[in-house]
Order: C-alpha cells, then structure tokens, then sequence
C-alpha cells in the first residue's frame, strides 16, 4: 500500500516534462486523428489496470497530439499559461477534491472563492457591492450574468421567469456589435431568449458600435432590452464607447452585459485603464481567469452588480441541502451544482501576482504586441492591417505574384501554415473587413522580447523563401 499513489509521482514528472520542454515543440506535427485514434482505441478492458500503467498509456498515446497553448510561442488564440501557483494549486484543487456547491460540502473552498472574489472586484476596480461567480468559462459566466438579466428586465415588465417560464412573456430584445463573440449568441440561446431577438449594431472603423443608430435601434423597441458590450472583442481588442453607450441605455431602462473576456483585465493598469472609462456603469460583466490572468482551465468569472437578480436567478432549494447561516454557498450564484473549487487557483494566482504583478503581466504583453507588429512590418510582403490598441494585432501577407483577394488570402494561409510546421511558434487566421488576417495575441506570461524577435526571423525566412 506504501505506492498506492505511486501513478501521482509518474505523472508530476511526465507534467513538469511537458512544461519543460514546451518551447522546444510547439506544435503537435507528428501525429493525426486517425494516429491518436489507433492509440487509444480498444475495447474497454474487462479488468482493471495499475495507475501507473493507466498514466504511462495515456502519456504515450496522447504526447504527440498536445497542443502546447500553454508556452510563451504561442499567439493563435487568447489563450494564457498556468502561473507556477495557480498550476500547482490546481493540482492541489483536485487533490483535495472538494465539492464546492455548498460551504458544508467545501468550507475551505467556499471561505477562499469568498476572498478572491472581493480580490477580483478590487483589481478590476468594480463596484464592490456586485455579486459574483467562478464558472468553467466566460460562456458560462455570460449564462450566468445574462440569466440576472433576463431576471430583472421581465420582472421590471411584471413577469416573474422563474415561476412563469417564457412562454407568453414580454419579448426580450438584444442589441449588441456585429463584431460580437459567438458565446454570447449562443448564451442567448441557452436562456431561451433566441438568437432572433439579437439586432446586431453597425461599427465604426475601430470596431466601436456606431452611437448614433444604437440610441435609434434601442428607442424603435417598446419592451424589455439587454445591452451587450465588448471590451475588446477578439480580433481587434476594440472596446465600445461605454461612457456614451451606457447612459443612453439606462435611459431606457435596458441591462447592460459586458463582455470582457480578456480586456476586463485592461483595467488592472493605470496605463490600459482609460481604454475602459465608464465599464463601472454596467449592471453585469464576464471575464475568463484563464485567459490574461494566466490560471489553468476552466474557469470564467460573473459579476453582477444586481445581487438579488442574480441569486434569485441561479439559487436553488431542496429538503437535503443545508444552507450555511453566515457562509456564502456557492450554488446561489452559479449555473452548477457539484462544482470544480477554481476559485483556488485564481487566489494563489493573485497572491503570486499581486496588483503590480498584474498590471506587470498586462502592460508586458501589450508591449511584446507592439513589438510583434512593428518588426513583422519591416519584412517583405508583409502588410499591417490592425496595430495595437492593446495585446492583439492583424497583418497579412500580399502575395508578390497575385492581383487579387483570394491570391492575398491564399498566400496568408500558406505563411501562417509554413510558420507553424517549423514548430516554433503557433498562429491562426482569421477574418477582418472581408481579408484573410494572422491574428497577433499575447497573453502568456512567459512571452519575453526574444520570443519575439526568434519567431519574427522565422517569418523573415519563410518570406523570403516564398517570394
């Protein structure tokens, strides 16, 4: 019984392997789906398998597959690393294996997202009397805030969701960006509300929702309205004009959401704060931990400044759950019941970080962006279609022997697809104002200058290999 956890000790060294060499391969070339498939294919054993047999197969079979999103090389997504803390409590977290439903099943758990929760408001300089959530993500956190929000708006029109359900209620209507992210369409749909009733709003050439037809798209609709705002959406970090946007909404009695997926965290820095002037005037936002605050998945953050839409809109009762007098049980905020303690992770990440640390880690990657940008233009063929306004750029690559747009497209695709195979670096494509675009994003705290300036000489080759 003395190696009972032997499998735990196989795999800390198989992890901090993996973390080690995580710049040395940065993309999974060596294998496919049909490859990973014929590795973990077989029928479901009959009998049991020693843990550290168990481990050692899943090592093997999955090693070539792993994307490592987690390393400094990384620019595809706004995807972030695990800070050493909040990596190694989030072992810890499923360790102690918590159920952080109720302050009865996970005391620790529930006084530790209490706290980091008052932290989170703090750093992103909120309103401190706001409710909040941990959930697996930012979709879930819009789920979350939105369900307030759907809450509120049909009880200020005298109808009551959770007792009367939908069917016959005021129509609710939606405005939000053209430019908006797919989670929130599909919040919206989760709640029942349908993505008919979204009425996407023109933007300007800086990705802001044009004030003018949003103060006339919300006044044409008589009935309950849900306000969606972007800070920073996800290809150009564009952040709406929120000192004009909301006050117009409230005069017409709207709920305003903010989606924040990274750039809520612009305003743990005195230097990209402005950037979010007025964001305080929301009644919800959503934001990701493991995004720019560089925890493990899954984990989202709701806030609410409605604490009593919120908790009447997740809360829930049963003879055999026994709320805690004084301690705050998890399960009245959020959309789950037996729940992951990830508020752990986001703790020790903050007490790692601190709030320089924080703003440290956004105005570092801000500056790499710029950087990014600014020598990828020197090179050939290279055309610059977004520079920073915060931590993500577009370019694109103008192929020498084409005339038109698809030939542009064409070859941005070949780059991207040719920097990627070397396996140093990791892009993806995207599409902005009808072109094919490399989105440049950095979010990883271990992104460093050189990073920068090695991968930007792989580009430099591939160009001039390819002109």
């Amino acid at each position: 019984m003395k190696d009972k956890y032997l499998a735990l000790d196989l795999a800390f060294q198989e992890a901090k392997s993996w973390l080690e060499n995580l710049d040395k391969n940065t993309t999974p070339t060596k294998t496919d789906r049909e490859q990973l498939l014929a590795k973990l294919m077989m029928a479901m054993p009959e009998y049991g398998t020693c843990a550290e047999k168990v481990v050692k197969h899943l090592v093997n079979s999955c090693k070539d597959g792993l994307l490592p999103s987690p390393g400094g090389k990384f620019f595809a997504w706004v995807i972030g690393g695990g800070l050493p803390s909040a990596l190694a409590s989030d072992w810890l977290t499923s360790s102690w294996d918590q159920n952080a439903a109720l302050f009865t099943s996970g005391p620790a758990a529930s006084a530790v997202e209490e706290v980091t929760g008052g932290w989170v408001l703090e750093l992103l300089d909120l309103p401190r009397q706001s409710s909040f959530a941990f959930t697996t993500g930012c979709q879930l956190a819009h789920f979350t805030c939105l369900s307030a929000a759907r809450y509120r708006v049909l009880e200020e029109n005298n109808w009551d969701v959770g007792e009367d359900g939908l069917f016959g209620a005021p129509p609710i209507r939606v405005f939000t960006s053209e430019h908006r992210h797919g989670s929130v369409d599909r919040a919206i749909r989760y709640l029942g509300i349908g993505n008919k009733s979204l009425q996407a709003i023109q933007t300007n050439k800086n990705g802001q929702i044009k004030v003018a037809e949003f103060e006339k798209k919300i006044k044409e609709h008589v009935g309950p309205k849900i306000i969606v705002l972007d800070a920073a959406d996800l290809n150009i970090a564009a952040f709406d004009n929120f000192s004009r946007l909301i006050p117009i909404a409230k005069e017409h009695n709207a709920w305003v959401h903010v989606d924040g997926a990274f750039g809520l965290f612009a305003r743990a820095s005195a230097r990209t704060k402005k950037l979010t002037e007025g964001i305080e005037l929301a009644d919800s936002w959503a934001t990701d931990a493991h995004k720019w605050l560089n925890v493990p998945f899954d984990c989202g953050i709701a806030i609410v400044k409605d604490q009593e839409a919120h908790r009447n809109s997740m809360t829930m009762h049963a003879s055999y759950i026994t709320p805690h007098k004084t301690a705050r049980d998890q399960i009245d905020w959020t959309p789950e019941w037996s729940r992951r303690a990830r508020g752990i992770p986001v703790y020790a990440a903050l007490m790692e970080l601190g709030k320089n640390g924080v703003a440290d880690l956004i105005e570092r990657c801000c500056d790499h962006c710029k950087l990014f940008v600014d020598e990828i233009e020197k090179l050939p063929n290279t055309e610059v279609i977004w520079r920073p306004t915060l931590n993500q750029g577009l370019v694109r690559f103008v192929d020498p022997k084409g005339k038109t747009n698809a030939d542009h497209d064409f070859y941005t695709k070949q780059i991207i697809d040719s920097v990627n195979k070397t396996g140093e670096a990791f892009f993806s494509d995207s599409r902005w104002d009808g072109k094919l675009v490399m989105r440049m994003s950095v979010v990883n705290w271990q992104t460093t200058k050189e990073d920068i300036k090695q991968v930007v000489k792989i580009f430099e080759k591939i160009l001039v290999e390819t002109a």
